[in-house]
């Protein structure tokens, strides 16, 4: 299994290239962002500072979207940093969250989606891809300057159209929770998409992503960590929330597991989005933080990356939004990373 970190882009710029290259020292594999840029610093200007300050990590948004962004642009981006650094990107995409609900807007469609999945994709890849002009007209198009370009793109999802769809096109699917019992759902329903599309399920690769916070195992300390970590949930409700408004809290689109504890939300501050400490996450009770995030003793963190290693996760990636990143980061890479059988 490979490690991941994910990390905000917030000022000083400077402070998010010393975390991403503590993350390579540590030993970890990539280093994700988030993708708002009016919440936080534009990424892909961070990223290459991060590919120059390092030498292995891969580097992406965990996730962009095909409405903040002209799809060509993103490939072009990707490209050209992959012309600079040696094919080192990989790109998270999803629907669109906060950096087009900030904005007043609404996430894409599936159509959307898919198309952007395979202009993206095809373009960094150093290929031909198709897009239909102002006209409705077909164009195709590809970068003379790009050859050799690589680019992986990796489908964030929760809901049954996009879990659909992550299986068909995704060359990854990325679930932003720790659960076992909702991992072990999602991941086979994405299993069971792309073997009904002619794909080999094993070709798709599986990364789970969540806050992680190493600290002592007592009731202290525990609350604390749940407390830091208690945003997450608040996140998370808010992808859930949009299912339960299109499909219902009941009936199977997804598992109870994941829609019951949405019931006491009472709407989102997306000022606040992805932060420790925000007033909108209160709803979320204790068992949820457990059961979505990695909290506790390094042994508690390994205990359960055996458990989605034992699914077909292929990577966790762990969310440094709390106070206690360095000490995590140092704790992982002293503990955690040597013990975790890499993925081949």
């Amino acid at each position: 299994m490979d490690l991941g970190v994910v990390l905000q882009t917030d000022p000083p710029a400077a402070r998010t290239v010393a975390l991403a290259r503590a993350a390579e020292d540590a030993g970890f594999s990539h280093v994700w962002t988030f993708d708002s840029h009016i919440l936080w610093q534009e990424p892909f200007v961070i990223y290459s500072q991060i590919l120059a300050q390092t030498s292995r990590v891969m580097v992406g948004p965990m996730v962009t979207n095909p409405a903040t962004r002209d799809w060509t642009v993103t490939a072009s981006l990707f490209a050209t940093l992959n012309e600079m650094f040696g094919n080192r990107t990989v790109c998270g995409i999803g629907r669109g969250d906060s950096a087009v609900r900030v904005q007043g807007g609404r996430p894409t469609t599936m159509a959307a989606l898919r198309e952007s999945i395979e202009v993206i994709r095809e373009l960094a890849s150093s290929r031909e891809a198709k897009i239909t002009d102002h006209r409705g007209e077909p164009v195709t198009l590809r970068f003379p300057w790009s050859h050799g370009s690589t680019l992986e793109v990796w489908v964030a999802a929760y809901g049954p159209q996009a879990l659909a769809l992550a299986g068909e096109v995704g060359d990854g699917y990325i679930l932003q929770l720790a659960d076992p019992d909702v991992a072990r759902w999602m991941i086979g329903t994405v299993r069971e998409s792309a073997e009904r599309a002619g794909r080999d399920p094993a070709s798709v690769k599986f990364c789970v992503a969540a806050p992680m916070y190493v600290g002592e195992d007592n009731s202290l300390s525990r609350a604390h960590m749940r407390d830091q970590c208690r945003w997450f949930g608040a996140m998370v409700g808010n992808h859930v929330a949009d299912i339960v408004g299109r499909y219902g809290a009941a009936g199977g689109a997804v598992p109870s597991a994941l829609t019951d504890y949405i019931a006491g939300r009472e709407g989102y501050d997306y000022s606040q989005h992805g932060r420790a400490g925000n007033t909108h996450a209160q709803f979320v009770p204790d068992e949820i933080v457990e059961r979505f995030c990695l909290l506790g003793t390094p042994e508690q963190h390994l205990e359960r990356l055996a458990e989605l290693r034992e699914l077909g996760v292929d990577q966790f990636a762990g969310y440094l939004q709390h106070d206690a990143q360095d000490a995590t980061l140092a704790a992982y890479g002293e503990h955690v990373v040597p013990a975790v059988p890499r993925t081949a």
